[in-house]
């Protein structure tokens, strides 16, 4: 009987929260203003402007990467923090900075004691017994695989798909980095450096997926994510400051605009749109295969013992 009650009133709630949602869509439907309607005054700004001062005829890239720049660039920083906070989240345990390095001495003075006694053991391997430990602790993957590309060590180093999948990924690919190329270059139509970098990061997602990390290996690598990132938000910022400096106001447009309709148009609008574009692609696949080999190290690791460490007090 309380079952029966309970579920007659959770029904009713759904109902009426059902009910006044359907209210308000069907309101703001109803108050939409008509194709005869008189423009806002800022939208008619919008489109009276776009064209004779950017010489780009598409007012959303106008507002996106123009009139609205600050804005843009808030939204693409915000992407930039969940990146950092993502590289937070998911980096392993640090290697150890041991005093007087006496870990890496005991080592070599295990596979020099291994050698002596005429041991066989399949080449760049440490001892069971010194690997068990380097495991343990953490310090190392319990695999061989990658090098030290983000996730090679974690699960992201999947075998490829079926013939089936690898052959399907194939125009899939092709189709999906035109479009990215597209919404980029023509800069004339809806589109920009956000989309057309969620679309490029998708390019390399699927090839990882149909193809395994092998396929990817030489592009998801950290240092050059990294850097590439680093280098998309420095040239966004760069191309705000000399608004200022030169027009004195941020993100004005200080570069001369080409002919319309054209890639060269807009002035500043492509560089800010490309800039854009690294910097999405960039943040994209790093949080993705931060999250996909979450609690392994995806760092750069010195695998062989070689190169300086600094001692610890």
């Amino acid at each position: 009987m309380t079952t029966s009650g309970s579920l007659t009133r959770h029904r009713a709630v759904a109902a009426v929260l059902v009910a006044g949602t359907a209210a308000l869509l069907v309101s703001a439907l109803v108050d939409l203003p008509r194709e005869t309607a008189d423009l806002p005054a800022i939208a008619r700004d919008a489109m009276t402007s776009a064209l004779p001062d950017w010489h780009d005829p598409e007012v959303v890239s106008v507002i996106v990467y123009g009139t609205r720049g600050f804005d843009t660039f808030g939204e693409t920083f915000l992407l930039l923090a969940a990146v950092v906070g993502v590289i937070v989240v998911c980096r392993g345990r640090e290697r150890r900075r041991v005093f007087l390095q006496e870990e890496r001495l005991g080592r070599r003075e295990q596979e020099e004691a291994r050698r002596a006694r005429g041991g066989r053991r399949r080449r760049g391997r440490r001892p069971d017994a010194a690997r068990a430990e380097d495991i343990e602790q953490g310090q190392i993957a319990d695999s061989d695989q990658g090098d030290g590309g983000i996730g090679a060590r974690g699960h992201v180093s999947a075998p490829a798909m079926t013939v089936v999948i690898r052959t399907g990924a194939r125009p899939v690919l092709l189709l999906l980095a035109v479009a990215g190329a597209y919404l980029l270059a023509l800069a004339f139509t809806p589109g920009g450096g956000f989309p057309a970098g969620a679309v490029l990061a998708g390019v390399v997602l699927i090839a990882y997926v149909a193809y395994g990390y092998q396929a990817v290996r030489n592009v998801v690598r950290p240092a050059l994510l990294e850097a590439l990132e680093l280098a998309g938000a420095a040239a966004i910022i760069g191309i705000g400051v000399m608004g200022l400096v030169l027009k004195g106001s941020v993100w004005a447009n200080w570069l001369p605009v080409g002919q319309a309709e054209t890639i060269f148009g807009g002035g500043i609008l492509p560089v800010f749109s490309a800039s854009e574009l690294v910097e999405v692609a960039t943040g994209v696949l790093i949080v993705v295969f931060s999250l996909v080999a979450m609690e392994r190290e995806w760092t750069e690791e010195d695998r062989d013992g070689g190169g300086t460490e600094e001692s610890s007090p």
